[in-house]
């Protein structure tokens, strides 16, 4: 069990000591393993962390972005949010 939360860690330590910025507090993450069924517990695993976002970061931060590039994706990003929004708005209320 410990295996995993540690294994978190150091892929999130990692990723933040990359840009050098200050240590980040990170919330521990646990998946029970049941009768030996590790396979059944990575999937668990990844499933947490890819609802966190982890997976996302990591990603994002394997290259420098500049501030301009970061501000243009996120704008973009919240462009995207809104439209999916607004679909789904108009797809419940049947306009």
């Amino acid at each position: 069990m410990p295996l995993f939360a540690a294994s978190r860690r150091l892929l999130c330590d990692f990723g933040s000591s990359v840009l050098q910025s200050p240590p980040r507090v990170f919330s521990q993450v646990q998946v029970l393993v049941r009768d030996n069924n590790v396979d059944q517990a990575l999937k668990a695993l990844k499933k947490k962390l890819q609802r966190e976002g982890v997976f996302r970061e990591m990603k994002l931060r394997r290259h420098y972005e500049k501030p301009s590039e970061r501000r243009a994706r996120e704008a973009a990003e919240a462009v995207r949010r809104a439209r999916k929004m607004e679909r789904k708005r108009v797809e419940r209320e049947g306009f």
